[in-house]
């Protein structure tokens, strides 16, 4: 079978949309028309190589996606053909079967165990989580990454409770996501910092209870102010920055939680102070929310089912697949809350 693909040929340049042979299926394996793929800031860091040295070129790219099931390979008993599933790099049930190799008139393209930048893409059976019908493939790309990752935090790692004060610095799609379940869990007050004057209007509609502009406003004295000087119970921290890592701990209450997502360049570090550490402030880092993929993307799905958590608004760009190094350019100007590329939409 024929897919289109957007590969990385080299670092730093724009993808190419090429047109590949799917291998044929082996053990674990599971072949999926892509309806929707997300796009994030991973992708800019490999894209850009700031991940390091990339020993895989030519590849394909993308680790958040919904579709649907065409084929599926030997030993796979998770889902069947027809099924909508999302695809996500959170690891779940299910045979974990290695990357595969397509093939093109360039020659050899890698992919991991999950890729999306594709029409059609062979996926590790613990990559994907089959959904409700009832369940828009649209909203549902959204729950491979953004969702489980930011709404994981506050839920799986933070276990935040209503009253509590929460801060999210960096209101793109995972911060948003973060918001998201903040408003859920009906923490107070919640505040969103960027730089951004369009994210921030757009953290204010979805639920934040104030927003502080970083170009304009030191993040830990405003927060300070907000807090009546007690600091904030729980922090997450989006935005890849070195500053805001750093602002992001100083913000916090003693005791408190301060989570990190963003990526840093390879080789940059923070400096926190380390008698903060000895008040009882906590830093850690996440690795996708610490989620149980298989039980919360159904967890999501009930809640969007059941008009209790809005999806709808993390979305603001979509591109066609042909399209996407126009969505990499609008996120790497900062713009975007989360960004979709519509590759079969007809799926929906």
């Amino acid at each position: 079978m024929k897919t289109k693909a957007a590969v990385l040929v080299n670092l730093g340049v724009p993808l190419e949309i090429w047109e590949l042979d799917t291998p044929s299926l082996q053990e674990g394996q599971v072949l999926v028309e892509i309806a929707y793929s997300g796009l994030c800031h991973s992708q800019l860091n490999e894209i850009n190589g700031l991940k390091g040295e990339d020993h895989f070129l030519p590849h394909t790219l993308g680790h958040e996606g919904s579709g649907v099931v065409l084929e599926i390979g030997e030993g796979v008993t998770k889902t069947k053909p027809g099924d909508h599933v999302v695809l996500s790099w959170i690891k779940g049930e299910g045979k974990n079967a290695p990357g595969c190799k397509y093939q093109s008139t360039e020659g050899v393209v890698n992919s991991g165990a999950i890729s999306t930048f594709l029409t059609h893409a062979v996926i590790s059976e613990n990559r994907l989580i089959p959904i409700p019908k009832e369940m828009p493939l649209r909203e549902a790309a959204l729950l491979g990454c953004a969702i489980p990752t930011g709404a994981g935090v506050v839920r799986n790692e933070m276990n935040l409770k209503a009253g509590q004060s929460f801060a999210v610095f960096g209101a793109g799609g995972i911060g948003l996501s973060a918001l998201i379940a903040a408003k859920h869990a009906k923490a107070d007050p919640i505040v969103a910092i960027d730089v951004n004057a369009r994210k921030l209007e757009r953290a204010k509609a979805m639920g934040a209870t104030h927003v502080i502009d970083a170009r304009t406003s030191d993040p830990v004295a405003a927060l300070a102010e907000i807090t009546s000087g007690n600091g904030v119970d729980y922090i997450f921290e989006s935005a890849g920055k070195k500053e805001a890592m750093e602002k992001a701990f100083c913000s916090l209450k003693a005791p408190g939680m301060c989570v990190l997502a963003g990526n840093l360049p390879q080789g940059q570090k923070i400096e926190i102070n380390p008698f903060d550490l000895i008040r009882g402030k906590k830093i850690v880092g996440t690795w996708g929310g610490k989620s149980d993929i298989d039980r919360d993307v159904l967890q999501y799905v009930d809640l969007f089912l059941n008009n209790e958590i809005d999806l709808k608004s993390l979305i603001t760009h979509e591109v066609k697949l042909e399209e996407v190094n126009s969505l990499i350019h609008e996120l790497e100007q900062g713009s975007v809350g989360r960004g979709l590329i519509g590759i079969k939409k007809t799926l929906s």
